[in-house]
């Protein structure tokens, strides 16, 4: 899985990418066909949105389904956190459609 990491009126933390990598490789444990995730990390300069005022948004592409997550947060791991929640959601609903489950009755055919 390719991850790419883009920053817009905002300078990254040292250990942002490192642990933006991991978090995302750990979602290679669903059977979910994923080739690349676009990382996008925002910084709003108006000091009025306090608490909001750093965004992440996660955007997939590949074979499998376009997803797309997004977090606002009061720093960047607060937001990238709540991105991958949400992107973690989608991709476990997509997992879970696609297991093959049979409801075959346990009573036997007369």
């Amino acid at each position: 899985m390719e991850i790419v990491i883009h920053a817009r009126n905002a300078n990254l933390a040292e250990d942002f990418r490192e642990i933006a990598t991991e978090k995302l490789k750990s979602l290679d444990r669903f059977s979910v066909k994923v080739e690349s995730i676009k990382v996008e990390v925002k910084h709003e300069a108006n000091p009025r949105f306090g608490k909001s005022s750093h965004e992440v948004h996660l955007t997939t592409t590949g074979a499998g389904p376009f997803m797309r997550a997004e977090g606002a947060g009061f720093n960047d791991l607060a937001a990238f956190d709540k991105a991958v929640t949400a992107l973690e959601l989608q991709i476990r609903k997509i997992h879970e459609k696609s297991k093959d489950v049979s409801h075959e009755s346990l009573r036997k055919p007369k």
